[in-house]
């Protein structure tokens, strides 16, 4: 990827901000240093790494998802400063 000026200005219109000049020259070599260090890291050798997260043998470090209790309403809604038996009532945000 190439960082150019007209990838700074289109970086500036897509994030709403605006850099003066300093500023483009400094981002734009930032940005050049974060992708020689992504390419560094593309170029590591992963073959022997272990994983901890595999779908091919089905291994994974997500937990199991079972279903388990909950607190009852009465329970959430005693403590709510004003609530209808049901829900939590809080002030009208939307006309």
């Amino acid at each position: 990827m190439i960082i150019d000026e007209k990838l700074i200005h289109y970086l500036e219109d897509l994030s709403c901000i605006s850099l003066d000049g300093g500023e483009r020259v400094r981002l734009c070599s930032d940005l050049e240093s974060i992708l020689s260090g992504m390419k560094l890291l593309a170029n590591l050798d992963t073959s022997n790494a272990e994983s901890h997260f595999s779908i091919g043998d089905n291994k994974t470090a997500l937990r199991k998802d079972d279903p388990v209790a909950s607190f009852s309403r009465e329970n959430i809604l005693k403590n709510a400063p004003d609530a209808n038996g049901e829900t939590f009532v809080v002030p009208k945000a939307v006309e």
